[in-house]
């Protein structure tokens, strides 16, 4: 889905006429409540949840414990547990790099980067990654972090992205030296994405958005996440078309010698055809997984391929044409785009309109898993969910995602699950894997919900305590009672530890 950030309109999907007959709209309310009861059962094949409660009353049978480790943190972006035994956060308007005690929650600041822009939506300092063998040896000491800055000399603001390099001093504790790797990434005020990852291959990850266009303010703007670069751009680092994409890069910014070969051309792209992948991570076999905002519906799960095309904006979910159809704003010329009035439910006659099953593109991949597919028909103006409508949606809004490992350690129910945050319902999801790894099984859990957004997730070594960061501001639905504005823990880091 569109995230919510401040005050401002819901996002909605990007195409089709939804029937809003009374019939349809008493199936659509069964429909949601068989949703919510599904999402509430606590025992399921091997994710049990325990009983849901409210934050600060403690229950006997519960197996975790709760604290907020730490406050006052700048819209967190990425919390990792760093090798030095401490928790590292990017704060995205904060524009800074925090190391936080996991003993006490104490605070220190390893820099804060001027270059950074940030406003109020989903720019600013976003990504971080590790050096391999971190701190181990005096060669071993870089960060890198991703973030947007402005390119034009002008008022009017030209975000791009940029990868640097940063040397962290273990004696005073600090980051500096920065070096770019690659700069001119695309970037946007919306779904900018902004995972980096270092894989076990020793290549940086990292995901870029459609920077929401054919939507809201953009949605004159056409989605380039089926376009891909040309020898040309790639000699020339023209980076226009890596929007909808995930990128693979060697440790120099270069383009590794085995990345895929799209198109006749061999570039950082290594997938494409993505809507929002706030969520990137390595889970058994070296495989990696991302979870992709949805418009309405359709989260997606996916294990990503090289060379892999994941199909939006043409397909949202599975290729099942439920609930889903590509209305192409940017495409009216008769009228022209820009004399129309957006809107996200009912498309203008001038709009071109596509099934997902009329689209046939190369190298398609389906999603392993949906959060969650409705089919058509289904009411998202449903009047009983209020004037945020959106909260009723069969969507999570998927911000981040880790890999709780097979073995021995932690919390029985999720070993070999992927553990995926969610911002619109502040709760963690838990999805079972087969034993390969290949696919996921089972139902879908839900734990430790808040009025909260939950923004980003790490665990522990010994994966016995989950820390989540959360956003300062945005709406979110409570336990009960309509959404609200008013968060919990705003800017914070919550630990939640397993004691089982």
């Amino acid at each position: 889905m569109h995230e919510i950030t401040g005050p401002r309109e819901p996002a909605h999907s990007l195409g089709g006429r939804f029937d809003d007959t009374a019939e349809r709209r008493q199936v659509s309310q069964a429909k949601q409540v068989l949703i919510i009861l599904i999402l509430l059962v606590l025992s399921t094949a091997g994710c049990t949840a325990p009983p849901e409660k409210p934050l600060g009353e403690p229950r006997p049978s519960e197996p975790f414990t709760f604290r907020v480790l730490a406050t006052g943190l700048a819209d967190p972006w990425e919390i990792t547990w760093g090798p030095d035994g401490f928790l590292w956060v990017t704060e995205r308007a904060g524009k800074t790099v925090t190391r936080v005690n996991p003993a006490d929650g104490s605070k220190t600041t390893a820099i804060t980067i001027a270059d950074v822009y940030a406003s109020d939506s989903q720019d600013g300092l976003l990504g971080m990654a590790f050096q391999p063998n971190f701190l181990k040896g005096s060669a071993n000491n870089a960060v890198y972090l991703a973030y947007t800055y402005d390119v034009s000399p002008n008022a009017a603001v030209d975000r791009r992205v940029k990868i640097v390099r940063y040397t962290y001093d273990p004696v005073a504790k600090v980051l500096s030296n920065p070096a770019d790797l690659i700069t001119g990434l695309p970037a946007s005020t919306d779904h900018n994405s902004g995972r980096l990852l270092l894989g076990p291959d020793e290549k940086l990850y990292y995901s870029v958005g459609d920077q929401g266009n054919n939507q809201f303010e953009r949605f004159c703007s056409p989605i380039r996440a089926q376009g891909l670069p040309t020898t040309e751009d790639v000699g020339v680092q023209n980076w226009t078309t890596y929007v909808g994409k995930i990128l693979r890069l060697n440790l120099d910014g270069g383009v590794p010698s085995d990345n895929p070969v799209i198109n006749g051309v061999r570039s950082h792209v290594y997938s494409y055809g993505h809507r929002n992948p706030q969520a990137l991570v390595f889970g058994p076999g070296r495989r990696l997984f991302s979870a992709e905002h949805g418009p309405k519906s359709d989260d997606e799960i996916n294990l990503i391929q090289a060379g892999g095309n994941y199909g939006w904006p043409y397909v949202s979910g599975f290729k099942d044409d439920q609930a889903y159809v590509y209305a192409n704003w940017s495409a009216s010329t008769t009228p022209p785009c820009s004399t129309l009035r957006y809107d996200s439910y009912v498309s203008a006659p001038s709009v071109p309109q596509q099934t997902e099953t009329a689209w046939h593109g190369p190298d398609y991949v389906e999603p392993l898993k949906t959060l969650y597919t409705v089919a058509n028909g289904h009411n998202f103006q449903d009047p009983a969910c209020g004037e945020q409508s959106y909260i009723c949606w069969p969507s999570i809004a998927p911000s981040s995602m880790d890999f709780a490992p097979a073995g021995k350690g932690g919390f029985e129910p999720w070993r070999n699950s992927l553990l995926v945050s969610s911002l619109k319902n502040g709760a963690l999801y838990c999805l079972r894997l087969t034993q390969d790894g290949g696919s996921v099984q089972g139902d879908i859990t839900q734990f430790f919900k808040t009025a909260n957004r939950y923004r980003d997730l790490a665990l522990s070594p010994d994966n016995r305590t989950v820390y989540i960061v959360t956003d300062s501001t945005g709406r979110v639905g409570p336990q009960s009672g309509p959404p609200t504005e008013k968060l919990d823990n705003p800017g914070a880091i919550l630990e939640f530890t397993f004691v089982g």
